[in-house]
């Protein structure tokens, strides 16, 4: 029996999930050579930019039957009920981290579930790896979905020791190697709309500078254009809803978020993160659109959110985005946190001017029919305002009421 505990005689049917690359093609055959179980492959596009068909002409080639290749387009569910939900909380992981990869497995995890369950699939395996996050994100998502399913994690359990075993079991399976597969790949990547990741190899070191090749979503902030570029979000109960006024769809409104950013250099974060498996990782992240979105977000919220909400939503952040990384998406503390952010967001409702310029996103004006920001309050003119200044004295007074308390008590004890 397999270390995690599946008996192979158990598993009659999996749906793997599969990206048509050289590991999961592996995985795929393994699957079939080491459980003699009947394969059923779930490609989904989440915006990665890669062409899908390749990965259902190697699936046939590998014998997987038609009816058991399913490739679905979920860019406007991952970015519905996905990505701006954890938007309207301004979530970033370790202060820094805007959650590209996290936020994407709980969706693929959902709907390997939901395909399994059509087509009477005894389990479910990914090509995570056992010292990674994913391999989390994707297992407790599955198990919150179907307590009893059962989970192959193909890292944990074969015998390959290197790349080079595992190039030899392709070639030994005629699985289709591309050229540049053959040699060892400086970084590995992982992308979708939100973001592009790209962590080891080279980065390994986080003494070293990301070399430039690694970049491969936004532009040198150095040579982008030197001229800023302004545009206007509109939001409508803490959703981008339009850019420039015309109103788009919530993957297309990320998209075109996306090209402006990656035009001015903006979203780029080299990162040393914990991982939710102990060990700490260095990575590098683009996320073009998403620093734009976070930012503009932040704007609105200033002049429609009230200090106590604001501040508190601030305070429960850390917490909604720990949720997210650690594989948490679908436990109902990350609900329960969803439900108080969503309602901070009934009046973060307006229109937001973003300046773009070199690697920097900069809010510069914001505006709301629901704004708390009061002109008349904070003007220097004395004018008809409803606030006494002379009123501040008493305030002073009795917030500074325990400070004297414990300056007399110090006093004489001679402190």
């Amino acid at each position: 029996m397999p270390a995690d505990g599946v008996n192979k005689k158990d598993v009659r049917k999996v749906v793997l999930a599969y990206s048509g690359g050289l590991d999961t093609s592996i995985i795929l055959k393994w699957l079939q050579t080491t459980y003699g179980c009947e394969v059923v492959t779930f490609t989904a596009d989440l915006g990665q930019g890669d062409e899908l068909e390749p990965a259902r002409q190697k699936a046939l080639v590998l014998g997987i039957k038609p009816q058991n290749i399913f490739i679905e387009d979920l860019r406007e569910e991952f970015v519905r009920d996905y990505v701006f939900p954890m938007f309207r909380a301004n979530a970033l992981y370790e202060g820094q981290y805007l959650l590209g990869t996290s936020i994407a497995r709980p969706l693929i995890a959902k709907r390997q579930i939901e395909i399994a369950e059509k087509v009477g699939a005894d389990a479910v395996a990914h090509g995570a790896t056992g010292k990674g996050n994913d391999q989390v994100r994707f297992e407790l998502a599955y198990y919150a979905l179907k307590p009893d399913v059962k989970v192959i994690a193909p890292w944990r359990e074969w015998d390959f020791k290197s790349r080079e075993a595992l190039i030899a079991f392709a070639e030994q399976n005629q699985i289709p190697i591309a050229k540049d597969k053959l040699g060892e790949a400086p970084f590995s990547t992982d992308a979708n709309l939100l973001h592009t990741s790209s962590e080891g190899k080279v980065l390994e070191d986080p003494a070293g500078e990301v070399p430039g090749y690694v970049y491969s979503r936004t532009a040198d902030p150095e040579k982008a254009p030197d001229r800023p570029a302004y545009l206007t979000i509109d939001f409508e109960r803490g959703d981008p809803v339009a850019i420039d006024g015309k109103k788009l769809k919530p993957a297309e409104l990320l998209a075109q978020l996306n090209a402006l950013g990656r035009t001015h250099g903006i979203g780029r974060l080299d990162l040393v993160e914990n991982r939710f498996v102990g060990m700490k990782s260095r990575g590098m992240y683009e996320t073009p659109g998403g620093a734009i979105l976070l930012a503009a977000h932040r704007g609105i919220e200033s002049i429609t959110l009230d200090r106590g909400a604001a501040h508190l939503k601030d305070e429960l952040m850390p917490k909604y985005a720990e949720a997210i990384y650690y594989g948490f998406w679908f436990a109902p503390e990350r609900e329960m946190l969803q439900a108080a952010i969503d309602k901070s967001q009934e009046f973060v409702t307006g229109r937001v001017r973003v300046k773009l310029y070199k690697g920097n996103v900069g809010v510069v004006g914001r505006e709301s029919k629901y704004s708390l920001y009061d002109q008349d309050l904070v003007t220097f003119e004395d004018g008809k305002v409803a606030y006494d200044q002379r009123d501040a004295e008493g305030f002073i007074r009795l917030n500074a009421l325990r400070l004297r308390t414990l300056a007399q008590r110090k006093r004489k004890l001679k402190l």
